[in-house]
């Protein structure tokens, strides 16, 4: 136990401190102070944080807290919180706190999707009061108003803002973004663009897309060139640091196409697919192709009957059957006719020296199959055809490279793995372009009841929703019987529908220079049906020559022509026989095919309906197989350089991020008994 005088000194020393403290205190007022908000800075605190140092602030501090913890709160996605700390703010504000209070309107207008309150409010920024750190955050607005759509305006933008930018990754995310935004850019876009006197920066880029599009297809010219463009634009940002999508220029490897395994079902019910891949691969192959002096209308065939739709609903079926040898060999070199001039379709050269050998996937187990092609010396693999044993090659260990001709349900970016396939899912999503870059905003699916009408509702409805587009009605039909009792009994067909359940992708947004701006959701239409005199404007229809003879007249009977409704179908209606008649029936309604089927080259065109006695199903596996080659000796580049594209006879062909080729697709239109380009 301490001595008396011992606490008692202890006790002494302390009162005069207390008493001191309290003092101070006193003087100083009730509430602790707080050091200033620096309201053009980062916000890198929490809402919580910011709003606890506005109660305990004074009035002339309180203002600068409150706007960094609105900043926070959007931020953080708290919308009515930031609204009503919006709403509380003071009347009067000085200069400073005004500006960063049309930069945080302008952020919640967006996160809301009013764009155009948006723009006004950034219309009322002065530019040039504002801090580093803010200006980033108002070139960042400025882009998230642009919607995603590549325009001279975002591009502007993203080039004012990378100077702004001190953190590294955020430097390249701009650089990255800002090639995409220019790549995205359309021709007519670009040719209209007016260059200010002081805008190098903006030339050098315009000068650099040049290059890379003059040189895509050539990846040592394109290394040249990419260089040559450093050197004369030193000073771009992009000569520093290139776009991620270019940078892989600097790496890439040529593979060897010296061996291909062929890898087709060539006995069993899936032979007749592989017979007509097989000869148009070996056609290009042996430079056996017939070209056209010059681009040509739509082929109108005569009548001759087909087989393919019913391989449609068949999840394993790419689009038709025919016929195929069996000998599990590479086929012989034909004679080789003599061509005309090339009419534009890019098709890779013949080659003697490739190696093509044949597997017949229906005799053994794909993993050995690969097993024995790498064993044989294969460089590159061509197929497999059904989906199941592409679903087996994506989960292989095999090291090879592999063009697949057909998707599995989830595509896996594997670096050596490319997904190639005719696919009605594939001429959805191509549908869904062609609609939607003709203006239409409010389509409806008019499809078969099957699991081929699900599977096109849910490709085209996703999609519509990646470009932009709300809900997608579908409608079914059933059989050629039903439709024929609807026309009978005169109830026509309503355009109305039920919403397509798809589940959309999360979308992504984006934080930069400390501003978080969410990517933008469409507006979907809350209501569960539309009709023709309400929303649709459009409808793609999936059915047989037979089922759209009875439809578009059913459509006919409860939609008025005022309605300006445009009708579009598939190819699986287009097959040889559309005779005059048909042609002025169906008059106004456009429809896709392969550009093989769309006059591209008629010369070709007839052989192959020559060789396939006028089946276009198997017509347009023919022209898979020559392009299937075209693809095959560019693997390398469709691998591993961003935007690769070729023009194919089954369309316009692109790769994705994940290898997917992608088709543009050839569109047509009756019109006055003709079949004429769409416009």
């Amino acid at each position: 136990m301490l001595p008396s005088k011992v606490v008692r000194s202890k006790a002494g020393r302390s009162l005069p401190l207390l008493l001191a403290a309290l003092i101070f205190a006193g003087c100083t007022g009730q509430a602790p102070q707080t050091p200033p908000a620096n309201v053009q800075g980062a916000a890198t605190g929490t809402s919580d944080y910011y709003l606890q140092q506005m109660q305990q602030s004074s009035d002339d501090n309180k203002v600068g807290w409150q706007l960094l913890a609105i900043r926070a709160l959007l931020n953080e996605g708290k919308l009515p919180q930031a609204n009503q700390q919006l709403s509380q703010l003071p009347q009067q504000l000085d200069a400073t706190q005004s500006q960063e209070q049309l930069l945080l309107q302008a952020q919640l207008h967006i996160i809301e999707q009013n764009f155009p309150a948006a723009a006004e409010r950034l219309k009322q920024v002065d530019v040039a009061s504002l801090s580093k750190d803010q200006q980033a955050r108002y070139y960042q607005l400025q882009i998230a108003i642009g919607q995603g759509r590549p325009t001279l305006d975002v591009l502007r933008a993203y080039i004012a803002q990378e100077p702004l930018l001190a953190n590294p990754a955020e430097k390249q995310a701009n650089i990255d973004a800002t090639w995409q935004a220019l790549s995205q850019m359309t021709q007519d876009q670009l040719n209209n663009v007016t260059i200010n006197a002081n805008e190098n920066v903006l030339q050098g880029w315009l000068d650099l897309l040049g290059v890379y599009k003059a040189n895509s297809n050539d990846p040592d010219m394109l290394k040249a060139g990419i260089s040559d463009w450093q050197n004369r634009y030193p000073y771009n940002p992009a000569a520093k640091t290139l776009p991620t999508a270019l940078s892989q220029v600097k790496n890439f490897q040529q593979g060897s196409t010296g061996k291909i395994a062929l890898l087709l079902p060539l006995s069993g019910q899936a032979q007749v697919f592989a017979s007509a891949i097989q000869q148009g691969f070996n056609d290009a192959k042996n430079g056996t192709l017939m070209q056209s002096s010059a681009p040509a209308a739509p082929v109108q065939a005569p009548e001759a009957a087909t087989t393919a739709d019913a391989a449609a609903t068949d999840a394993n079926a790419v689009v038709s059957p025919s016929a195929a040898p069996t000998d599990g060999t590479a086929q012989p070199d034909a004679a080789q006719p003599q061509p005309v001039a090339s009419s534009g379709v890019e098709t890779a050269a013949p080659s003697g020296s490739t190696q093509v050998q044949v597997y017949d996937t229906s005799t053994q187990p794909v993993d050995q199959l690969l097993t024995q092609a790498q064993n044989d010396g294969a460089t590159l693999v061509v197929g497999p055809l059904l989906k199941n044993q592409v679903e087996q090659v994506v989960a292989s260990p095999t090291a090879l490279n592999v063009l697949a001709l057909n998707e599995p349900e989830t595509i896996q970016n594997r670096p050596n793995i490319c997904y190639f396939a005719l696919s009605p899912e594939d001429e959805a999503r191509d549908a869904a372009h062609h609609m939607w870059d003709q203006g239409k905003r409010s389509p409806l699916l008019l499809v078969p009841r099957s699991s081929l009408g699900d599977r096109v509702n849910k490709a085209f409805a996703a999609e519509w929703q990646q470009l932009g587009g709300g809900t997608v009605l579908q409608q079914q039909f059933g059989s050629t019987a039903e439709l024929k009792q609807g026309i009978n009994s005169g109830a026509g067909i309503r355009l109305s529908g039920t919403p397509v359940n798809v589940q959309p992708a999360q979308p992504q947004g984006v934080t930069i220079a400390g501003l978080n701006i969410p990517a933008p959701v469409s507006d979907a239409p809350a209501a569960d049906a539309a009709s023709a005199g309400g929303s649709v404007d459009s409808v793609y229809i999936i059915a047989t020559q037979s089922e759209l003879t009875l439809i578009k007249p059913m459509i006919a009977m409860r939609v008025s022509s005022r309605d300006n409704v445009s009708l579009y179908a598939s190819s699986r209606s287009n097959q040889a026989g559309a005779g005059p008649d048909y042609r002025l029936e169906l008059d106004g309604l456009q429809f896709s095919d392969v550009p093989l089927l769309s006059g591209t080259n008629n010369a070709l065109m007839q052989q192959a309906a020559k060789k396939f006695n006028n089946d276009y199903s198997l017509v347009r596996l023919y022209a898979m197989g020559i392009d299937a080659w075209s693809l095959a000796n560019h693997f390398s580049e469709m691998r591993q350089l961003p935007g690769f594209q070729l023009k194919g006879n089954t369309g316009n062909l692109s790769a994705t991020q994940d290898c997917v080729i992608n088709r543009k697709l050839a569109w047509s239109q009756y019109r006055q008994g003709q079949i004429v380009p769409a416009s």
